[in-house]
């Protein structure tokens, strides 16, 4: 593309509404921020718990910095991995109750490197429709046949997987998915992966930390109980959205994560994150697990949000997570309306294809359990004043 063609394509995104830009955040994230210099209530973050600037870890963070310095200094495989590495991959094998587990640097660099570590063009790739873009990008990446199943289609999987002759088979799957906040039948996948002799791949991104008494994410959410073990299961989860800090880890059985230290590229060539942030992690950890409460005030955050919206002219997608999406449908009408919100001092996304399909913008409502009940009221007393406007409504 030369720098005319960027030009006028950046001039086509502004005028369907499309076109990004960046906000600059003050301060500590929080459900109160400073943005751009402005004060708002923010209901735009993925920090669902309130940790990310919660004082623990940032104790455990200034301590292990203050005794070990910032950057670890080499790759993984070089002389990069700390103890506290190492010790927080054994505290979340233990968590999730799988038997193995292994940091990478985000939660996309896992998902490139889980994929093309045990697939290759021999393989077949089975997908949710709905996927993240990082599942979808590491399945092209692995050079293995991608096919795709209609969201939550079950029905259509199941035949996709009984047609394959392929060597090696994974169904990658959103536990929650990310645009519209429900909750994949992981039961039923893991029956038709046993069936089929199929990896099945989890990515726990939104529902780790929140999901389950303890927060163990899907593990720990499904009425029978936890799942399982499974050789063929591969759970990811991130630490940078409701354990308030960076990085994911990837749990299985101990062949699998043995495996991913020897052949997944995005963990072999790139150097380790800071062993301050395992620190952080491992503090973040014990609060998830010791503080139940937090998880208590979202679910009741959510029954408030949607008790409030009844009446209104946008609908909430059927999600009982706290990402709440409040469909909305052209993209200038979900602008509009976060510019409503923004007026009110109030800041949520605006969703807009390709994130999600032409048709379906919406507002992307994110509940923290540092919200309060206020807060969330707030909010609906804001969205009925914008339902009175034309403009809006």
């Amino acid at each position: 593309m030369t720098p005319d063609q960027l030009q006028a394509a950046l001039a086509d995104l502004d005028a369907q509404g499309l076109r990004r830009r960046r906000r600059v955040l003050d301060g500590a994230q929080g459900v109160r921020v400073v943005v751009d210099r402005r004060a708002w209530l923010s209901f735009s973050s993925n920090d669902y718990l309130g940790l990310a600037s919660h004082p623990a870890l940032a104790a455990a963070a200034r301590q292990a910095a203050a005794e070990i310095g910032v950057g670890a200094g080499a790759a993984h495989l070089l002389t990069g991995h700390h103890r506290l590495h190492h010790e927080l991959e054994q505290e979340l094998a233990r968590f999730v109750k799988l038997p193995a587990a292994l940091l990478f640097s985000s939660g996309y660099m896992a998902n490139l490197g889980v994929v093309q570590a045990l697939l290759d063009r021999h393989g077949d790739v089975f997908e949710d429709r709905l996927n993240h873009a990082s599942l979808v990008d590491a399945a092209l990446l692995s050079r293995a046949r991608l096919s795709r199943y209609p969201h939550l289609d079950l029905a259509t999987l199941e035949r996709q997987l009984a047609a394959s002759t392929a060597r090696v088979k994974l169904i990658a799957t959103d536990t929650v998915f990310s645009m519209d906040g429900d909750i994949a039948p992981v039961a039923e996948l893991l029956a038709l992966a046993e069936r089929f002799d199929a990896w099945l791949y989890l990515d726990d991104a939104h529902g780790f930390g929140v999901l389950g008494d303890k927060g163990q994410g899907i593990l720990g959410f499904l009425e029978s109980g936890p799942l399982p073990l499974a050789p063929r299961l591969i759970y990811l989860a991130t630490l940078g959205k409701a354990a308030g800090v960076s990085g994911a880890f990837v749990a299985g059985s101990a062949e699998l994560v043995d495996w991913l230290v020897n052949r997944a590229r995005t963990y072999i060539y790139t150097t380790a994150q800071p062993p301050l942030l395992a620190a952080a992690a491992s503090a973040s950890l014990k609060l998830i697990a010791n503080e139940p409460w937090r998880r208590q005030r979202l679910a009741e955050l959510v029954v408030r949000l949607k008790a409030g919206v009844s009446g209104l002219p946008w609908r909430l997608a059927a999600s009982a997570t706290p990402i709440q999406p409040l469909r909305v449908g052209a993209a200038q009408a979900a602008l509009a309306l976060a510019e409503g919100l923004k007026q009110r001092g109030i800041l949520i996304p605006a969703i807009r294809p390709p994130t999600v399909p032409q048709g379906e913008a919406r507002l992307r409502i994110s509940l923290s359990a540092a919200h309060t009940a206020a807060d969330v009221d707030a909010l609906l007393v804001a969205l009925r004043a914008l339902a009175m406007d034309k403009t809006y409504g």
